[in-house]
């Protein structure tokens, strides 16, 4: 059996072990296909039409984009299921050669270096900064709690994304999340002076790295800025518990430029990924053909 050996730089949430842990709660079968330096954390499930299909999310991760792409190479290899893959550093045409179709363009995500409170502040934009300030003023309570399975934060997340017609990580997984990896899914709230929910933050810690699970505010926090105080407040306890890097997820500025101004406001530094990949075996040989202005 090949080894897998973690890299040094944070895993992202999808190709990290209590990722695993949580899928593996949720009967879905995750298996490594890495070896040495290179983590690639394969999770399979059932679809309808084409049965059993496996996903590579935001992986695979490595030492540089070579190894990577070898890794990929070899999965694809293998034929089998089809393949889905959420790719990080590979190139385009070295994904096109192994017979992988884009099937979604590359998304941006939002990563935030944490660091001691002084040079996290200094870091801010100025208007999140003067946000915050607003916020620190008021008289708000901040809590730290773990996830409950009846929260508030994810029904009330759940029923904004159903009437804007959006997605949102199914509460199921974060349930899964906080069930199989104890102390990882941790809520920071921010409450009026009467106790009433103003805002919240869902982060999942994963070894070094966090990520930002699901967020909500309401009107009134709105207006007191509580979703800046929140996320602040979830930062400097990351930072404390030795986390280095803080995901905020997607940051897309054409469909939702206040949630990307938001997040990117706070110094995070913008990420472009690779894109959304299936390799099949009957498409393969189609895909090699595939122009490369098409596939980047």
């Amino acid at each position: 059996m090949t080894s897998v050996q973690t890299p040094p730089l944070p895993l992202p949430l999808q190709q990290s072990p209590e990722f695993a842990a949580a899928c593996r709660a949720l009967g879905l079968t995750v298996r490594q296909a890495g070896g040495g330096a290179v983590r690639c954390q394969v999770i399979a499930r059932r679809a309808r039409l084409v049965g059993r299909l496996d996903y590579v999310g935001r992986g695979p991760v490595g030492p540089d984009a070579d190894a990577e792409a070898e890794v990929l190479h070899r999965l694809a290899g293998l034929g089998g299921a089809p393949l889905i893959v959420n790719a990080g550093t590979v190139p385009a045409g070295t994904l096109r050669d192994s017979g992988f179709w884009p099937v979604m363009t590359a998304a941006t995500v939002a990563l935030l270096p944490l660091n001691r409170p002084a040079a996290m502040r200094a870091g801010l934009h100025q208007k999140w900064r003067n946000r915050l300030h607003r916020a620190e003023a008021t008289r708000l309570t901040v809590l730290r709690r773990l996830l409950a399975r009846e929260d508030w934060l994810l029904s009330a997340e759940a029923a904004q994304a159903r009437a804007r017609r959006y997605r949102t990580p199914p509460a199921a997984l974060a349930l899964a999340y906080a069930n199989a990896n104890r102390g990882a899914a941790q809520v920071v709230e921010v409450l009026s002076p009467i106790g009433a929910p103003l805002a919240g933050v869902l982060v999942l810690r994963h070894g070094t790295a966090a990520t930002w699970q699901t967020g909500h505010v309401t009107e009134a926090g709105k207006r007191a800025c509580a979703m800046n105080l929140a996320l602040w407040e979830a930062m400097v306890w990351l930072a404390e518990q030795g986390c280095h890097v803080l995901d905020l997820g997607t940051v897309n500025t054409q469909d939702t430029p206040g949630l990307a101004h938001f997040k990117l406001g706070t110094g995070a530094q913008a990420q472009r990924l690779g894109g959304s990949w299936l390799h099949w075996r009957g498409l393969a040989p189609l895909a090699r053909r595939l122009p490369l202005a098409l596939a980047a």
